[in-house]
Order: C-alpha cells, then structure tokens, then sequence
C-alpha cells in the first residue's frame, strides 16, 4: 500500500504578507495569492480582460448604485481568514472596504468576480480554488467569465465548502445574479472581449 503525503511547504499568512508586499515593491504588476496553503502568482490582466471588468461595473451601478465593483482587491478567504485571493472584481456596499488596509475582510462583499486569463494556470485557479476559497468564506456568489469556454457561471447558495448551485450560459444568454446581487446580466457583449 502506497501513503501519500502532503509534502508542501507550509506558509504562515503573515510571511506571505510580506513577500507579496515586498514582490509589489520590487516587480511592477507581480499580483500574488495564498490559496489553500501555496503561493500563486496571478497573470497580468490583458486589454480585453480590463474591458470586461469595466463592462460588469456599469451594469452594476445601472442596476445597484448603492454598491461598487472593486477591482483587484486583496480578501481574505477560506475557513479561519488563513487564505488571500485577489479577485479581478469584488462587489459590495459603496465605501464598505476602507481602513483596512492591503486585505480586507470578506464580510461586505456580495460577489467575487473573476475573469479568465489565458495562462496554463486558470484551470485550477478559477476553475477549481478560487470557487472552493470563496464557498469556505461564506461570499454569497461568485462570478466566473471564462473566456477559454465562451461561457458564464453563477456559483450561489455556499455550504461552507462549496457552492450548492452553479447556473451555467454561453455568452449571448441572459444569468441571474440571484440575490443579494440582484442583477440580470446580459452577457451578449462578452462575445467581443474573447480571442
């Protein structure tokens, strides 16, 4: 019988801290994530990619001014706050994010957005973490654009582990955002931000 173990390194949050605040200072653009225990680098935004983010923030403040899609954010996920993510979007109350410096609790927030690179790194990233990270911190949706598949997925209704409902469309149909987000998004316009 074979035993496998856990061989990884493992990271204490605040030594993470320090290198990503370090990495920021020395490498223009180095964004980095601890993610169930392992430090990830994620890739820089591409045009398209900027031009979805600034799509989605319109429609948010068409459908709910009162709340704001933060981009790039630094969150603290997962059980006990031990994780850092950096979601290209968070949406939540206007103004409810300030004073905590570079990662901020998870408590406001209503949706993390994310929005597929074009690295061999997104499959297990968005795919796959970043929905269990975010279902372990109890946010209540989470938005996942993946360019790579031409399609959308609401994640909602979080157990604590995982997410108990996940709606699925191509780009082209309308999704529900269910509440508390509450919007209808058309996601016809993604056609064009997709290579």
């Amino acid at each position: 019988m074979t035993v496998m173990t856990d061989h990884r390194p493992h990271m204490l949050t605040e030594n993470f801290e320090e290198i990503a605040r370090i990495g920021a200072r020395v490498e223009e653009g180095l964004r980095l994530e601890f993610i169930d225990g392992m430090l990830r680098s994620k890739a820089v935004p591409d045009s398209d990619h900027a031009l979805i983010i600034e799509w989605l923030t319109r429609v948010c403040m068409q459908h709910r001014p009162e709340l704001w899609l933060y981009g790039e954010l630094g969150l603290k996920v997962q059980q006990y706050r031990q994780g850092r993510a950096r979601p290209d979007g968070v949406l939540a109350p206007s103004g409810s994010i300030g004073g905590q410096g570079d990662w901020v609790e998870p408590e406001p927030v209503l949706m993390a957005v994310e929005v597929t690179s074009y690295d061999s790194d997104t499959d297990r990233r968005d795919r796959h973490e970043k929905p269990r990270a975010y279902a372990q911190t109890g946010i209540p949706v989470y938005l996942l654009i993946d360019r790579d598949k031409c399609l959308v997925s609401v994640h909602s209704e979080p157990d604590g582990q995982r997410y108990e409902r996940v709606m699925t469309v191509p780009f082209g149909k309308e999704v529900e955002l269910p509440d508390p987000v509450g919007i209808t998004l058309p996601t016809e316009p993604l056609k064009d931000w997709v290579r």
